[in-house]
């Protein structure tokens, strides 16, 4: 299968917005504002990432503005809701990921993490930079001719080669149609497009397979 071409590196934003732990709640709000972003790491020294601080960190000063918690699960909301500067408001340690990971795990980290965006960092926690789901996505505005050519190249011509096996690709999704002998060919040719980044789906319409997809 062809390996992964698109990393974190190559989609995140390398300018980011951060503040430091003696930023004002006002400030924050203000900055999140003014730049259009749900969320802000927090540095310290030369730009280590010490926590984040989101949206949902700043929304318990009003959810709890006129009524005092009375649930277990909300107390640490609570206790965020009195909270003025960075420190006292961020989630830490921050959720973080490196920038030589592949868009597939920094997804992964999001879903399961449940956030919007991430700080990336390096080895030792400096930031690089800020990945967002936005920023995910655009490996799905790759031209079809563009995956058309790597699927050509790193996939058919790599699993079944001398085999010629017509496909073809519109708005991300690839069909294949024609003859094909060996069928257990099928589902590794449909794993290993689906790979391809920028890929949206895939259709089989070999010989003999009808619609049938791995």
């Amino acid at each position: 299968m062809p390996a992964s071409r698109y990393i974190v590196s190559d989609v995140m934003t390398h300018t980011a917005v951060a503040i430091g732990r003696e930023a004002s709640y006002k400030e924050i709000v203000e900055l999140m504002h003014e730049w259009k972003v749900s969320a802000v790491p927090v540095l310290e020294g030369e730009g280590r990432v010490v926590g984040v601080v989101s949206e949902a960190d700043l929304l318990p000063k009003e959810e709890f503005r006129r009524e005092e918690p009375h649930l277990p699960d909300q107390l640490e909301e609570a206790s965020k809701a009195g909270g003025v500067l960075a420190e006292d408001l961020m989630s830490s340690p921050a959720v973080t990921v490196h920038p030589d990971a592949t868009i597939a795990e920094a997804a992964r980290i999001m879903a399961r993490k449940h956030v919007k965006r991430l700080p990336v960092v390096n080895g030792v926690g400096m930031l690089e930079g800020v990945v967002s789901r936005s920023d995910l996505l655009k490996v799905f505005l790759r031209p079809d001719e563009e995956l058309e050519e790597e699927i050509r190249q790193a996939v058919v011509t790599e699993l079944v080669p001398g085999v010629s096996v017509d496909f073809s690709v519109q708005d991300g999704v690839v069909t294949l149609q024609g003859p094909l002998q060996d069928r257990a060919l099928i589902p590794l040719l449909a794993r290993a497009i689906r790979a391809v980044e920028g890929v949206v789906d895939v259709r089989m319409e070999l010989d003999g397979a009808g619609s049938a997809m791995a």
